[in-house]
């Protein structure tokens, strides 16, 4: 059985990492989802460093270290070196898409992969929704909402 795969761009995993108000709550429907084996979250290898600090954000202190790392081992997190092609694909994307260097990496990989979903906080990049790859790249923020269980509320069976 092939499991559904979605990128997750850095600030994806800072939001949740920094447990940010208007981000984390989005993130955890696609977290539960991956824990379950439903989907795993495919990122750059660019993420490891990235996610430390993105521009504008407050830096994860190196207290987190053990944290972080302990993350990004999880099954369902599908890290993807950043090669000759990607690089030369996220070259194109910075002159044809006037986006930002790491960004380009970030979106190359995910095309690079075929994948259809990419999550991210990340308005500019929003606005290539659709216009990128085949399967259309979807771009926006974790869409899957999450379903806490109810303990004693399981629906019963007759």
């Amino acid at each position: 059985m092939s499991v559904d795969r979605r990128y997750w761009d850095s600030d994806a995993f800072l939001g949740w990492l920094l447990n940010e108000q208007d981000k984390a709550p989005k993130c955890e429907g696609v977290l539960k989802a991956a824990e379950a084996g439903q989907l795993q979250i495919v990122t750059s290898a660019l993420t490891l460093t990235e996610v430390i600090r993105l521009k504008g954000k407050p830096r994860l202190p190196r207290t987190e270290e053990d944290r972080i790392r302990a993350f990004f081992e999880h099954d369902w997190i599908v890290v993807r070196d950043v090669d000759r092609f990607v690089a030369e694909d996220a070259r194109e994307l910075i002159w044809s898409r006037n986006v930002q260097s790491k960004d380009a990496i970030h979106l190359a990989t995910a095309l690079s992969l075929r994948l259809s979903q990419f999550d991210t906080f990340d308005q500019t990049l929003h606005k290539l929704s659709g216009k990128l790859g085949n399967p259309p790249l979807t771009i926006g923020p974790p869409d899957l909402p999450f379903q806490p269980e109810l303990d004693g509320l399981e629906e019963k069976k007759p």
